[in-house]
């Protein structure tokens, strides 16, 4: 019972990130002081990543694409298939062939070393989640999800 309801609190956490995140995508993106809780300039210094339309809309559909991944890894945690979530981790976050091609489609080598690192780290939480201990699996997903803080909080499209 306990394992569902801390997976209930995160699953709950995450949502409400998605939410905020569409929200702020929607009103311009995130702003800087807006997470620090206290008053702040309402500019917005992320690097830009300056793609163009086709490939800005083909990078925000994988960010889309690995947030459902995490979102999917939680539900089979919660459901105790730690052996698929890994799978979800392997095939969605990894770094596989594809995603290496798209990460090396990026001219911004800081950006790219970013992403590169939180694929690595999808690796890592593929193989931990096959151990099926879940406290080594929850840190593990949060090391794979600060690198999606920290990018989200240095870069914009």
């Amino acid at each position: 019972m306990f394992r569902k309801s801390v997976l209930v609190l995160i699953f709950t956490a995450l949502v409400s990130g998605m939410a905020m995140a569409e929200g702020m995508m929607k009103h311009g993106g995130m702003k800087h002081g807006m997470m620090g809780g206290k008053g702040g300039s309402s500019e917005d210094s992320r690097i830009s990543l300056n793609l163009p339309p086709m490939m800005k809309q083909h990078q925000l559909a994988n960010m889309r694409a690995h947030l459902d991944a995490v979102r999917q890894i939680v539900s089979s945690i919660a459901e105790d298939d730690f052996n698929g979530a890994s799978e979800i981790a392997a095939q969605q976050l990894g770094s596989n062939k594809r995603m290496m091609k798209m990460c090396n489609m990026i001219e911004n080598e800081a950006f790219k070393g970013m992403g590169l690192a939180f694929h690595k780290s999808g690796d890592d939480l593929a193989k931990t989640l096959k151990t099926g201990n879940l406290k080594e699996s929850l840190r593990a997903l949060n090391n794979t999800m600060n690198y999606c803080v920290s990018c989200h909080a240095t870069f914009r499209q």
